[in-house]
C-alpha cells in the first residue's frame, strides 16, 4: 500500500512495479529498488498481513552518510586538538616548566655562582635530580677550596722564593743612599730590582718589568735577574752586556715573553752613572736644591723581541746630594675607579714634593699618593721602584730595603 500522499495514494505497491520476493530478500534487508525513476534504498517488514516497505532516495542516503563521515572526522580532530592541548599543558606544566627552572641555576652554577641551590621538587623524580645536582655542587665547592687552599700554600712560597732573590742586605757606605720597593699585582709579579757590588767603589742597580703576570712572568724575571747579573762585570761596557743576554732571553723565550729593563752602574769616586736602557721607562734626576726632572735616556730594543739586537750605553754624572728615581710602568698606569691613569704629571708633581727627603722617604710618599689615587680599584700591574741619593765622600751611610722589609710590610 503505497502510503506518500500523492495521485498513487492507497494503491498497491504492484501497481509502481514493486514485487518483494520473499525468497530472494529477507526481512531487514536492505535492497535497492527504482521507485518512480529514482534509485531507492529499501527494506521492509511483515505485519499484520502486509509487506511494510521503507524506502529512501538513495542520493539523500548518500549525503547523510557523507555528512556523518564530516561529522565524525571533525569530532576526532576535535577530541584529538582537546587531548593535545591538555597534554601539552600538562607536559609543559609538570615537565618543561620544571626543566626551565633547573636548567636556570644550572646556568647560574656554570656562571661561577656555587651558592645556588636547586630547589625542584613538583615529584620524586625532580626532587632526587635536585638533591643529586646539590650534592655535585657542594662536592665541586670542596673540591675547589681544597685546590685552592694548596695553590695559594704554593704561591706563598713562590712568593717568598721571589722575594728571597731581591736584594735584603746591602753593605754599607758612605758615599750613598740606595731605597727600593716592589709591589705585586698577584701573588708573584714580573717586575724586580737588583742592587750589588762590581767592585770596592762600582754600585750596580737594575730594575726591570716582565710582560705579563703571575707565575709565568715570575719564571722568566728570575731568568733575566740572573743573566744580567751575571754579565755585568767591572769595565764591561753595559751595552754589550745586553746584547748578549738578548740573544740568550731568545733561545729560551718560546712563549714570545720579553722584558723592559735599565741597568745603571755607579763610580762612588766620580759619582758617574754608566747606564743602559732596553725600553723601560724614563727615569728622573733630582739636582740637589732643585726639583725631580724626567732624563731621556738612549733609547732601545726591550730583551727577548728581536735576537741581534745592539744597545748602546750612556752616561751622566750624579753630583753630592743629586737623587736618580727610577720606577716600572705600574707606577704611570696605575687605574683608579674612573679608568684614569696616575700618569707622568702626577708622578713628577709628588716628586716635586719629596725633593729634600731621603730615598726611603721618596718611595713610601710615591705609593701613598698611587693608592690615594687610585682608592678602592684593583691594581692591574707590579709597582716597583728605586730610588739612589749620590752623597760623595764621607756624607753619610748606604742602606737599602729590600725583599724582607717589603715582605714584613705586605704581611
Amino acid at each position: 500500500i503505497v502510503t506518500e500522499g500523492d495521485e498513487h495514494f492507497g494503491e498497491s505497491l504492484d501497481t509502481l512495479g514493486i514485487h518483494i520476493d520473499t525468497e530472494d530478500i529477507a526481512e531487514g534487508q536492505i535492497f535497492k529498488a527504482d521507485l518512480k525513476g529514482r534509485p531507492h534504498l529499501c527494506a521492509y517488514r511483515f505485519a499484520e498481513g502486509y509487506h511494510i516497505l521503507g524506502a529512501l532516495p538513495l542520493e539523500e542516503a548518500m549525503l547523510m552518510k557523507t555528512v556523518s563521515v564530516y561529522m565524525n572526522i571533525f569530532m576526532e580532530l576535535a577530541i584529538f586538538a582537546a587531548l593535545f592541548v591538555l597534554i601539552y599543558f600538562l607536559i609543559k606544566r609538570i615537565i618543561i616548566d620544571n626543566l626551565r627552572k633547573i636548567n636556570a641555576s644550572l646556568a647560574k652554577i656554570t656562571e661561577g655562582d656555587l651558592d645556588v641551590r636547586v630547589d625542584v621538587r613538583a615529584n620524586e623524580e625532580f626532587a632526587s635530580l635536585s638533591d643529586d645536582i646539590n650534592s655535585t655542587v657542594t662536592t665541586l665547592k670542596r673540591y675547589i677550596a681544597e685546590a685552592a687552599a694548596r695553590i695559594d700554600k704554593e704561591l706563598l712560597f713562590a712568593q717568598q722564593i721571589q722575594y728571597s732573590c731581591l736584594p735584603s742586605v746591602f753593605p754599607d757606605r758612605c758615599e750613598c743612599q740606595l731605597y727600593a720597593s716592589m709591589t705585586t699585582a698577584k701573588e708573584v709579579g714580573g717586575d724586580f730590582y737588583d742592587l750589588y757590588m762590581l767592585s770596592e767603589n762600582v754600585i750596580a742597580f737594575v730594575i726591570a718589568d716582565v710582560s705579563g703576570k703571575g707565575v709565568p712572568a715570575a719564571l722568566f724575571m728570575v731568568i733575566g735577574k740572573t743573566l744580567i747579573k751575571d754579565h755585568t762585570q767591572p769595565g764591561r761596557d753595559l751595552g754589550e752586556v745586553f746584547s748578549q743576554v738578548n740573544n740568550l732571553l731568545c733561545e729560551a723565550n718560546s712563549e714570545g715573553m720579553f722584558i723592559t729593563a735599565f741597568e745603571g752602574v755607579l763610580n762612588l769616586d766620580t759619582g758617574e752613572v754608566r747606564f743602559v736602557n732596553a725600553g723601560h721607562e724614563m727615569p728622573f734626576i733630582c739636582r740637589k736644591g732643585e726639583k725631580f726632572e724626567s732624563y731621556k735616556p738612549l733609547p732601545g730594543f726591550v730583551l727577548a723581541g728581536m735576537e741581534n739586537m745592539r744597545y748602546r750605553s750612556g752616561s751622566f754624572t750624579l753630583q753630592p746630594g743629586d737623587k736618580l728615581f727610577q720606577y716600572t710602568d705600574g707606577v704611570t698606569e696605575a687605574t683608579n675607579g674612573k679608568n684614569e691613569l696616575y700618569g707622568m704629571d702626577r708622578l713628577k708633581e709628588i716628586l716635586g714634593t719629596c725633593s729634600e727627603k731621603a730615598p726611603s722617604e721618596i718611595l713610601p710618599t710615591v705609593k701613598q699618593d698611587i693608592d690615594r689615587f687610585v682608592g678602592k680599584a684593583p691594581q692591574f700591574d707590579d709597582i716597583t721602584m728605586i730610588c739612589l741619593e749620590y752623597r760623595g765622600k764621607n756624607e753619610g751611610t748606604t742602606t737599602v730595603q729590600g725583599a724582607e722589609e717589603l715582605q714584613s710590610e705586605q704581611m
